[in-house]
């Protein structure tokens, strides 16, 4: 049997094992590994709000701009908007097109999203996908930023295992330095990934290890808020530039969802891809149940990811669709390619088990023309009683996905 990854980098460097400084909060559970499965996760009952010990750091809640971070997080709908809607982007590369004219594409979905009304922007952090251009979240949004004026713009998310809690700090300082009062910084805890490409952004197999998610989140916003204990071994350190900026979890479970309550921190659920079989209501219901006041939050804020595209007719929205779908089952399956058109969707061999995915894939997105995507999305809200929604598309070209977000914007704004 050939020497796993873990065992070959083993054996050509010595790795360091540094004592870890203890962050007050512990949880157990399997890592995820692939971004396919999770073993359930139990987040220790003990994981609550820490006490803040300012270290030359502004007020609790507060930027050094002076903007609250719940005025950043709470803002109000759009125009005559029920909630307001936001815009999860992937940079995504269909058959034909390349990840520069990709990120080109997404650049000018920015800039329209910012003239209809959007919110928030957000980038995801994928690797390893010929589908997916967003590997670097932060340094796609410096370069949105940089082309757009007023538009929130976020992560969604970068995926907080895969990075140093400094490095993080420091990259999100720096934009919100740049860009004040318009960076978010939504964290996710899977790889965004398989597990060789997992081994080789972490260097580790991570296989029976406990899951730090929780030890990571504390130790990075102690350096976004420069307010470690005195006497941590981290007290020292000033992530520069500093920006105590508005920290959301997002997560398809209910581990994000306990510890996002427990913190008193805002939540993002992805139902866009873990919806199915009532997954929604039930992670909001456990983030809700679970929220502690904080001095971020007094009250829960919660969004959803919904997929959503809308066309000129039914028919038309449905046909775009099915490349997002087959592009799914693609990825779910392990066949890594670009998103396929839709005339290669309609000629794909489905076996029946292929079509029961599909199905299951299309049983939380929501098709049809723009009024009927408004209103379902409009009873996405109703029903999971959320204070946000945020958009997503999976489709081959741009001008599809162009004109969708184009459509709902006029009938959600």
């Amino acid at each position: 049997m050939p020497p796993s990854p873990a065992a070959i980098f083993r054996a050509s460097v010595v790795l360091p094992t540094p004592d870890e400084p203890v962050i007050q909060m512990r949880c157990g559970g399997t890592r995820e590994l692939g971004g396919r499965t999770r073993a359930p996760a139990r987040l220790n009952s003990s994981v609550r709000q820490t006490s803040r010990q300012p270290h030359d750091a502004p007020a609790a809640g507060v930027t050094p701009a002076g903007d609250r971070i719940a005025d950043q997080i709470t803002a109000g709908p759009q125009g005559s908007a029920p909630v307001p809607m936001s815009i999860l982007e992937l940079a995504g590369v269909g058959v034909g097109s390349t990840p520069a004219a990709a990120l080109a594409d997404t650049t000018a979905l920015a800039g329209a999203a910012e003239r209809w009304g959007y919110h928030r922007f957000w980038v995801a952090e994928h690797h390893g996908l010929p589908a997916v251009a967003s590997a670097a979240p932060p340094v796609l949004l410096a370069h949105l930023a940089a082309h757009t004026s007023r538009l929130r713009l976020g992560s969604g998310g970068v995926m907080l295992p895969n990075h140093a809690p400094l490095v993080v700090a420091e990259q999100f300082g720096t934009l919100a330095a740049l860009h004040p009062g318009r960076i978010d910084l939504g964290l996710g805890r899977a790889p965004g990934t398989d597990q060789l490409t997992t081994f080789a952004l972490r260097r580790r197999s991570g296989n029976g290890d406990p899951d730090d998610f929780p030890e990571r989140l504390a130790e990075l916003r102690h350096f976004l808020r420069r307010d470690f204990p005195a006497g941590h071994p981290f007290a020292a350190i000033n992530a520069t530039p500093m920006a105590d900026i508005p920290v959301w979890l997002l997560g398809s479970s209910d581990f994000s969802a306990r510890l996002a309550g427990r913190l008193g921190l805002p939540f993002a659920f992805a139902h866009h891809f873990a919806g199915a079989g009532g997954n929604t209501g039930i992670a909001l219901d456990i983030y809700r149940s679970e929220f502690t006041p904080s001095d971020v939050l007094q009250e829960p804020w919660s969004m959803i990811g919904v997929t959503a595209l809308a066309a000129n007719t039914d028919a038309e929205a449905r046909y775009q669709a099915r490349a997002g779908a087959l592009s799914m089952l693609l990825l779910r399956s392990g066949r890594l390619r670009q998103t396929p058109t839709p005339e290669q969707a309609a000629e794909y061999p489905y076996t029946q088990s292929e079509l029961d995915l599909i199905a299951a894939i299309g049983s939380t997105e929501v098709v049809g023309t723009p009024d009927a995507v408004a209103d379902g999305i409009h009873q996405l809200v109703k029903d999971f009683g959320v204070d946000e929604v945020m958009i997503t598309t999976r489709v081959h070209d741009a001008a599809t996905r162009l004109r969708s977000f184009e459509l709902i914007a006029g009938q959600w704004t």
